[in-house]
């Protein structure tokens, strides 16, 4: 056993995310493990990038309200407590309402044969972003 040695707090890229987003790695893990885990807080309308990743992603809601796009249009609404799965290679976004801030815990696996992991896309539109939301599951 041993305890991970943690890393400072990163500003989230630009290249990536839309607003204000800070992240801290709570585990990259090594072969065999190929788990990745991040506590990622994002700024009122702060969100990320279209993207995919190649083996799907968790998204667990820490605090405030997440939103969640889909291509097709669906943009759902979260709550503290509630875990979202998105499937392999389904492109989406993610991130904070406009009026406060959000922090979710992203769970998604390395591919473990090099490949990339996340695929990431354009910036999500405004038009996308305040979309009507949904809570249907």
């Amino acid at each position: 056993m041993e305890f991970i040695k943690q890393q400072p707090s990163s500003k989230a890229p630009a290249d990536w995310f839309t607003g204000d987003v800070w992240w801290d790695v709570i585990v990259a893990g090594q072969e065999p493990s190929r788990i990745r885990a991040n506590l990622v807080r994002f700024s009122p309308s702060a969100r990320t990038h279209w993207h995919a990743h190649a083996l799907g992603q968790t998204l667990h809601i820490v605090s405030g309200t997440a939103l969640i796009g889909t291509r097709d249009g669906t943009l759902f609404e979260a709550h503290p407590g509630e875990t979202v799965a998105c499937p392999p290679n389904e492109e989406h976004w993610h991130g904070a309402a406009p009026d406060r801030s959000m922090e979710h815990i992203a769970l998604w696996e390395g591919t473990g044969d090099g490949t990339p992991e996340t695929a990431w896309a354009e910036p999500v539109t405004d038009q996308q972003y305040n979309g009507r939301r949904t809570r249907d599951r």
